[in-house]
């Protein structure tokens, strides 16, 4: 994997605001480790001779980025946080057994595990496949014809907003098989396909655009993905598994972090940046527009019900500190090895200031080690 180190975002950040070092007009160009220096020497070289460059003012949050240094010590992961109103990123900390590295918060796309099933949610809701009140009943484990599928203990049956509080995979397994089944569409394809644009309306399947060199995207397959993937074809059960996250679905935590973000605006998001311009140099155009998913309003409203329900009283209730209203979801990633240990969230849960992606490798539980890693985060910057 190409590296660099996150503590040179500083000169990342110049080199970014300087025209003639590095241009960006929507892609997104790789810096190699063995061009850095050449890369800084130009920077250097071109704000010499321009009298107008000011500094670029970071976004950065320096306390926030000392914190996030000492959680993730002796780990493997990423920290991403950001302001949803604007955008900015407060926190970008990585680690990894060689240092930190940032591929893995914009370049390393995961499988996001149940932190995905937010975004599901308010699919879902908004194609009217299921309604608030859908109630499903859960045994512990769900069969579906050759498919064993786990669950851990929890009330049955249950509506969406405690589905989400206590992480059923039985409820979401079947409500998005209920999708590509459903007679409101013409074939699996055209469901399938309707279900990806709400994803990629949320910000998934592809690079969000930071301000920052070598970001990738993640994976939302649509139908013509799954017919190459799958070359016999491919049915509701071969995909059920991304109901709960897993499987033909990837993204980074930079687009987790932005993807929740857009969940604390109740239906928007602006693409994140670590800089803010100056009077020399502004903010490009593309950092100021707001982007709206094509959620259904009123599908917010039991969404985060059932975020806020996680943390009071479902699988992150670990972390719950009523003076901050988190609103959240852990997810544990299934992994060859150990699972990876996920969380996204936002607080307050009215009127919210930062929106947070933690994924730490090989973490297992995601109430375990993510969840008290961003509540740590969010408690020191909302105090």
């Amino acid at each position: 994997m190409r590296k660099t180190i996150l503590w040179l975002v500083t000169a990342l950040l110049a080199i970014v605001t300087t025209a003639n070092a590095q241009e960006y007009h929507g892609e997104m160009e790789r810096i190699y480790p063995e061009q850095q220096t050449l890369a800084r020497k130009e920077t250097k070289k071109t704000t010499a001779t321009r009298q107008d460059t000011a500094e670029p003012q970071q976004t950065l949050v320096p306390y926030l980025q000392q914190l996030g240094q000492e959680l993730l010590k002796g780990k493997t992961g990423s920290i991403v946080a950001e302001d949803p109103a604007t955008g900015e990123l407060l926190c970008l900390v990585t680690n990894s057994p060689n240092g930190p590295d940032i591929d893995l918060a914009i370049a390393t796309a995961y499988a996001p595990g149940s932190t995905f099933k937010v975004a599901q949610a308010l699919a879902l809701l908004s194609e009217g496949i299921v309604g608030p009140k859908t109630s499903v009943g859960c045994r512990g484990v769900l069969h579906e014809g050759s498919l064993k599928v786990g669950c851990h203990k929890h009330p049955s049956p249950l509506m969406l907003p405690n589905a989400l509080a206590h992480s059923c995979n039985t409820w979401f397994l079947k409500a998005f098989r209920s999708l590509l089944l459903s007679k409101k569409y013409l074939n699996k394809d055209q469901a399938i396909d309707r279900w990806r644009d709400y994803m990629t309306s949320m910000g998934l399947g592809g690079p969000t655009g930071v301000d920052i060199p070598g970001e990738k995207g993640g994976l939302v397959a649509n139908s013509r993905y799954l017919y190459r993937r799958y070359s016999k074809g491919w049915t509701p059960q071969t995909v059920i598994w991304v109901g709960m996250g897993q499987g033909d679905i990837t993204a980074t935590p930079l687009q987790l972090c932005n993807m929740v973000a857009s969940v604390a605006n109740r239906g928007y998001f602006f693409r994140p940046h670590v800089h803010r311009g100056t009077a020399a140099r502004p903010l490009a155009q593309r950092y100021l527009i707001r982007r709206e998913t094509m959620v259904a309003k009123w599908a917010y409203k039991p969404v985060i019900s059932g975020m806020r329900g996680a943390v009071v009283r479902g699988t992150a209730a670990a972390i719950n500190t009523p003076a901050y209203a988190i609103c959240g979801k852990t997810g544990t990633v299934e992994n060859e090895g150990k699972d990876h240990s996920a969380f996204i969230g936002f607080a307050p849960m009215n009127n919210p200031r930062i929106a947070i992606a933690v994924f730490v490798e090989n973490g297992g539980f995601g109430a375990d080690v993510a969840a008290p890693i961003a509540a740590k985060i969010i408690k020191a910057y909302l105090k």
